[in-house]
């Protein structure tokens, strides 16, 4: 991992004198091996507080990353998992189901990613298939039904593009999953907790507040793909997370993401307790404002603020004499 490389060098010289100064006889630099045990921790510290785009969708993708079902069993109570579409059957890579936060009952959607390769075979490597798509909005209805708000975590490199996914019609499902988001009579938040790709983010992505870890990445498409496409080759993904302006701190200059959720120093898998801890209060805090509101100013708000996204306007330059 890149913030362990530049403190190896650091490592070794530190196991250098420790054993010059157990053999004795000598003077033990003591001082030194203190002053040189705290310089990886800042040399650490220096490169996380400035990370570049493509590091910080490096972290975005960790694999000791906490998922889905990590913060289901962290931020959640009493979750009760839902499955089936009633149209083709059970999508393991889009778990959803009922549950708890904060006391509050609520329709809980999400993609969870495997750690190994079982693990991924089982969840499609967090690439939801059409079904997935299908029985969150099927919750999402019994939500708007019984009046329970929607609480969609994303983590996604994007839906899954195969055969058999097209030809249970992929697109039409995340097509019809954004139109009736944008309608639900219900409160809605979504939070991006690693990465969301494309428009397998977006179908369970249109919230009416929007909150992203700040390591995590919002993408219309991944770097290596905008690489490929722009320069015709990956090894230019740095460069192309760097244009893409998918990270945290961007997004929420642009205003396309509405509170950003800190990471413990390292990452969210350095404390998954302390990431939990921030995210619960977010998400609490956000259902909290938003259940207040009317429902007609609620979904007027919603359709504003996704209609207000790509919006720029461009200083024209004085005319040439």
């Amino acid at each position: 991992m890149f913030l362990k490389k530049p403190i190896a060098k650091l490592e070794r010289k530190l196991k250098k004198l420790a054993q010059h100064s157990n053999k004795g006889g000598g003077v033990r630099p003591k001082g030194k091996i203190q002053q040189t045990r705290r310089k990886p921790v800042d040399s650490s510290r220096e490169n996380y507080e400035n990370l570049t785009a493509w590091q910080r969708v490096q972290l975005a993708r960790h694999t000791s990353r906490p998922y889905f079902l990590d913060y289901i069993r962290k931020v959640f109570t009493d979750f009760v998992e839902l499955k089936g579409d009633r149209y083709f059957g059970d999508d393991p890579s889009m778990p959803c189901g009922l549950a708890k936060i904060d006391g509050m009952p609520c329709v809980v959607i999400g993609q969870q990613k495997g750690r190994n390769v079982k693990e991924n075979l089982l969840r499609n490597f967090g690439s939801p298939h059409p079904e997935g798509y299908r029985k969150a909005l099927r919750l999402m209805h019994m939500g708007e039904k019984f009046h329970l708000p929607i609480v969609a975590l994303i983590d996604t490199p994007g839906a899954y593009p195969g055969i058999g996914a097209e030809e249970r019609h992929i697109a039409k499902a995340i097509a019809v999953n954004i139109q009736e988001m944008m309608v639900l009579r219900t409160p809605i938040v979504a939070a991006i907790i690693g990465e969301g790709g494309s428009g397998g983010a977006l179908g369970i992505g249109v919230a009416d507040r929007l909150l992203m870890l700040e390591n995590a990445y919002y993408s219309v498409i991944s770097p290596e793909g905008c690489a490929a496409i722009l320069w015709k080759h990956r090894k230019y993904a740095p460069e192309a997370a760097e244009a893409l302006k998918a990270n945290a701190f961007d997004l929420y200059k642009q205003g396309i993401v509405d509170e950003l959720v800190p990471e413990p120093f390292g990452g969210a898998h350095q404390d998954i307790e302390a990431t939990a801890n921030y995210l619960k209060s977010a998400l609490v805090a956000a259902l909290r404002s938003i259940r207040k509101l009317p429902m007609e100013q609620l979904l007027c708000e919603r359709y504003s603020k996704f209609r207000k996204i790509g919006i720029f306007s461009e200083e024209r330059s004085p005319p040439l004499n």
